[in-house]
């Protein structure tokens, strides 16, 4: 009885081997797999539609859908540090470029007759504000580019934003618009491009 029971044992194993051969197979393996990542993504993806933390962040483009390119004549070393700036606080590179070719066209050392200094002509009062030394062409890059960042929250739009940088927020909120100023209206206009 007791040979009996071990070859039934012995039996019943052998027939189980090529079963868990298979089942433990790479193939088999990457098709569970593939089945069970497909059923979780489903439902993950079900779960999570609506979830505004797990977008990537979105830069506005004008109605043409693209941002139009800086295709200014200076290549110098301000430039890629404008970039740079823009990067950090996420505002469209070209734009910015062409906010600082509009402003100082890439001259460290502008001035306006209302008192702007630097690359991207920060007001005394607003590089103080954002802490900045308006004459270090790096800081007045980084304090340009987090100003104009600081205007599209604010505005929600890059073309408001834009004007709030050129006529200030205040003007921008009295107006509920780019403001009727002709200085500001073809600012918007050269750097935006409508």
């Amino acid at each position: 009885m007791r040979r009996l029971a071990f070859g039934i044992a012995i039996a019943s194993v052998g027939l189980a081997m090529p079963v868990s051969a298979d089942m433990f197979s790479t193939k088999s393996q990457r098709n569970l797999f593939k089945s069970q990542t497909k059923v979780l993504d489903g439902r993950l993806s079900k779960q999570y539609a609506g979830s505004t933390r797990l977008k990537p962040p979105t830069i506005h483009a004008p109605s043409g859908g693209m941002i139009r390119g800086y295709f200014g004549k200076y290549k110098g070393e301000y430039l890629e540090m404008a970039r740079e700036a823009a990067r950090r606080h996420n505002v469209p590179e070209d734009l910015f470029a062409r906010l600082v070719q509009q402003e100082s066209g890439w001259n460290p050392n502008a001035r306006s007759h209302k008192g702007a200094i630097g690359l991207a002509q920060l007001m005394p009062g607003t590089a103080r504000a954002l802490g900045v030394n308006p004459s270090d062409p790096f800081e007045n890059l980084e304090g340009g580019a987090r100003y104009l960042a600081r205007q599209f929250r604010e505005f929600g739009s890059w073309r408001l934003a834009l004007a709030a940088y050129n006529a200030g927020p205040e003007a921008v909120k009295k107006h509920g618009g780019v403001p009727p100023y002709r200085e500001t209206r073809n600012y918007v206009r050269v750097i935006w491009g409508s």
